[in-house]
């Protein structure tokens, strides 16, 4: 297996980091997609254990297969329990989502950033790498 000069231990963590942002991500789109569905209970995922799991090489889960192999129904989440339900069953927040996906557009801003500075710092080595001052 060869290893691309991108393919760092910092994009690598980056890469999990943006995966499991995508997969709550997605679980939000869910949950306000069954806004309306009758006995539908709000799901989530603990956002730092799933960064662990993705990030042990134990599990034998890689980040991307978090995302990518994931049925929006078998997307890694729990039921969150203490919402208030109205009378259908159905548990859904719409202000609970809205912070939610808010936080999570936050977070994936923040690691595609961290990603370009990453790119841009081998970028920097890559180029400068024959040069001396």
């Amino acid at each position: 297996m060869s290893q691309s000069m991108t393919d760092t231990s910092m994009t690598k963590a980056l890469g999990r980091f943006l995966d499991v942002d995508v997969a709550r991500y997605k679980l939000i789109a869910i949950n306000l997609a069954n806004i309306d569905t009758p006995g539908y209970k709000t799901r989530d995922l603990d956002f730092r254990s799933e960064l662990q799991r993705a990030a042990d090489p134990d599990s034998g889960l890689e980040g991307a297969q978090l995302v990518s192999n994931s049925i929006p129904h078998q997307i890694p989440g729990r039921q969150i329990r203490g919402l208030m339900e109205r009378p259908d069953g159905n548990n859904v927040s719409v202000e609970r989502e809205t912070l939610l996906l808010a936080e999570a557009q936050m977070k994936y801003n923040l690691g595609v950033q961290l990603l370009k500075d990453e790119f841009h710092t081998i970028s920097l080595a890559i180029n400068s790498g024959g040069t001396s001052s």
